[in-house]
């Protein structure tokens, strides 16, 4: 059986996915500090000479319905589309370079059924767009022009985006299980279940695939690797281990999508523990305790990663040391960070997104995607940089 969250914990855990940017839990209610106590407030932005030279390519709505919900959708691109959705957006498809609508799949409303709030995702992979609902359904579309082409069924919300590849569409629903569908007709080829704890932070880390395995971050501090054959576990390795005297306390979420590149496997976690794996054998090449729950990105020479506090941290990729941080972002409640050329981004709580240089974490430009938060991390193809804040605001940025 699975070990599911008590009722009663449901507004706590929305508080800690939505406000998880700040270290204590008076400072998720914002309000003065007292003399001698630490500051509750968001720091606020100081001006500084750009460095970076930033445009703006287009901005469109792609929808909305998540500003309550606690998710952190962004969009996924494949072959020169951005495929992007919302709740109650439906699922477009944009052309990259100029933000031109291809096509739009809106779920065809049944009669006497509420409406499908689409939660997870989108995926992109093999010709094919998959997204999750909050009622655990599972809808594949064709890439191409957005015609449906199977459905299939979780047992709770799906609220990370699947993953598509090596023949399976692979979707992590709420409930800690993980479900890999035959990517032509949806069938279900095998489950995995890991059992949750009491308490956890709002979401769950997106799938990441490997060659002939999947790497899935998980709530009580662990990553495991399953074969994609059966889902059978390869190992299981721990980011964070979950100690403390209350269940807050205990809370170590890996809610980030680790990083694979090579064969080396990067994931942190809410206890702000972060890992590097050796991805075939599972055995910890370092560990540093600065990480947060957003997740992380790689350059050639850093991990980068935002803390619970609002610091962006630059550690070594090969040893862990920290190179630099930067703490101007204080309790802005940010995003993962993202390698964008030779900068890494955040978005934070007020709509901004901040680019600091890769060498020194100096800020190097700042440009704001509307008033509404920013939680998903911000993804980069050929160039581009795509946020979506949770009004379904969906805003492309250029390097000149």
């Amino acid at each position: 059986m699975l070990a599911k969250a008590p009722k009663h914990l449901l507004a706590a855990l929305a508080v800690v996915a939505l406000l998880s940017g700040c270290s204590t839990v008076k400072g998720w209610f914002g309000g003065k500090s007292k003399e001698g106590e630490k500051p509750t407030e968001p720091a606020e932005l100081v001006d500084f000479t750009a460095s970076a030279n930033v445009s703006k390519l287009w901005s469109t709505g792609v929808g909305k319905g998540e500003d309550l919900l606690g998710l952190r959708q962004v969009p996924a691109v494949l072959d020169g589309r951005v495929y992007a959705a919302a709740v109650e957006g439906g699922v477009r498809a944009l052309d990259l370079q100029t933000g031109k609508q291809l096509w739009k799949y809106q779920p065809e409303k049944v009669k006497k059924q509420p409406d499908l709030r689409l939660s997870g995702g989108p995926g992109a992979g093999a010709g094919l767009v998959a997204i999750g609902t909050l009622d655990g359904q599972v809808i594949a579309l064709d890439a191409s022009d957005g015609s449906e082409k199977w459905r299939a069924k979780v047992p709770s919300e799906v609220i990370s985006a699947p993953a598509i590849g090596q023949g399976l569409v692979l979707v992590r629903s709420n409930d800690g299980r993980v479900s890999a569908f035959d990517a032509g007709n949806g069938e279900r080829r095998w489950f995995w279940v890991h059992d949750l704890p009491n308490l956890t932070v709002r979401g769950n880390a997106s799938l990441t695939l490997g060659p002939g395995v999947l790497f899935v971050g998980n709530d009580d501090g662990t990553v495991a690797a399953l074969s994609l054959n059966d889902g059978r576990v390869l190992w299981e390795q721990t980011i964070a281990v979950p100690d403390g005297r209350s269940e807050l306390e205990r809370m170590a979420d890996v809610d980030g999508a680790p990083v694979l590149e090579g064969t080396t496997l990067f994931a942190t976690s809410y206890k702000q523990e972060t890992v590097a794996i050796e991805g075939p054998s599972g055995r910890p090449l370092w560990t540093r305790e600065n990480g947060g729950v957003g997740g992380l990105d790689v350059s050639s020479s850093y991990v980068v990663v935002s803390d619970l506090g609002g610091t962006v941290w630059a550690l070594d990729k090969y040893s862990g040391a920290a190179m630099w941080s930067q703490p101007s972002l204080a309790r802005r409640s940010l995003t993962a960070p993202t390698i964008h050329g030779d900068y890494a981004v955040v978005g934070d709580f007020d709509g901004y997104v901040h680019w600091l240089r890769l060498d020194n974490g100096e800020q190097a430009a700042r440009a704001r995607v509307g008033g509404k938060p920013v939680r998903g991390k911000p993804v980069v193809a050929d160039g581009i940089l795509l946020v979506q804040n949770v009004k379904g605001e969906l805003t492309a940025f250029r390097l000149q």
